[in-house]
């Protein structure tokens, strides 16, 4: 049952101070005393998120056929924003509220890019939901809460870590990532919610070095800042998808390791395996331009051209040099969502 997908991130962070690491956050009680009234009120609008996966989909192999997590209310009529590899390909959504209501949903619209998701439950949910605020008012040592569904008992207080670039292993880059600490164990949906009751960003992975390079390992979590929402959210909600063209996408699971860019894996079916790529072979250059990191590859791969666009990649395998033409795909093709 997938709750959510491990991670590294890239950047450079130094808090909290030797000494601190222990210090950094406190639970609140059950009862909540230890809860702003304004997050108080806020957290009933958290929910549960269940889906349910066919074995053929094509993500089942990699997140599973049963994923869980959880959403935050936006609207009256029941939408909920979540992080979209909890509802990918999924045949059913199950939205539980903090009463323990469970109601099927629907989904909305799904974000490749931005990593969200959106659904919407098919009878309102009985509480009031969140406004969006304003997350780049959070820097370095800021406190904010984050929270699941279930009220004050799954409700953790933090601090930003960090705010910095994120590269994603699936061919995802996010440019001002949200790093909080300590670590909140059921972080997949999860509401990043700000001391005034506004929701502040959505809960992605488990990082295990949250402070950044050159600080001491310490666990945290990445968060999805809500302000890369705002500019597409009332497209995604109309029509589903953005209708700008379709980044390039490849197919690899590629990590940085030893300061090589290197295939952890491949996406069955995709314009990378097509074209034969395999697990360990080492990336080079793309159209003659060396890559540098993960960022770096992802910016020159969709600085070429819309989906569909064919690339040229210098690999290594087993020490031997080669060159191979990739003709990109567009992902969202790839997956199928719903009755697809």
């Amino acid at each position: 049952m997938a709750r959510g997908l491990n991670g590294s991130a890239n950047g450079a962070g130094h808090w909290p101070p030797p000494g601190q690491e222990g210090v950094v956050a406190q639970t609140p009680g059950s009862d909540g005393s230890n809860l702003p009234p304004a997050v108080m009120a806020a957290l009933p609008a958290v929910v549960g998120v269940k889906t349910t996966i066919p074995a053929n989909r094509r993500s089942a192999q990699t997140l599973g056929t049963e994923r869980e997590g959880h959403g935050i209310l936006l609207d009256d009529e029941g939408l909920v924003v979540t992080i979209g590899y909890l509802i990918m390909e999924a045949d059913t959504v199950t939205i539980t509220d903090i009463d323990g209501r469970e109601l099927p949903a629907h989904i909305v619209g799904y974000d490749y890019e931005s990593g969200f998701g959106l659904v919407r439950t098919e009878v309102p949910v009985r509480h009031r939901p969140l406004r969006f605020g304003d997350s780049d008012s959070l820097i370095l040592r800021s406190e904010a809460y984050v929270a699941g569904q279930g009220g004050a008992k799954a409700t953790l207080k933090v601090k930003i870590a960090g705010r910095r670039e994120f590269a994603g292993y699936w061919e995802y880059l996010l440019d001002n990532a949200i790093f909080t600490v300590p670590a909140f164990p059921q972080w997949g949906g999860s509401a990043l919610i700000g001391i005034d009751g506004d929701l502040l960003g959505v809960g992605s992975l488990l990082v295990p070095e949250a402070l950044g390079p050159g600080a001491p390992a310490f666990p945290g979590n990445m968060y999805v800042p809500i302000n890369r929402l705002k500019p597409i959210f009332q497209e995604l909600v109309s029509t589903g998808r953005l209708s700008t063209p379709p980044r390039p996408w490849l197919g690899l699971y590629t990590l940085e390791h030893v300061g090589q860019l290197v295939v952890a894996g491949i996406s069955d079916g995709g314009p990378a395996d097509r074209a034969g790529l395999q697990r360990g072979d080492i990336l080079h250059a793309l159209n003659g331009d060396v890559l540098d990191d993960l960022a770096d590859f992802y910016r020159k791969l969709w600085s070429s051209g819309p989906a569909g666009t064919p690339v040229k990649l210098r690999m290594e395998r087993d020490e031997d040099a080669f060159e191979v033409t990739v003709r990109t795909g567009d992902r969202a093709t790839y997956q199928k969502f719903g009755s697809d």
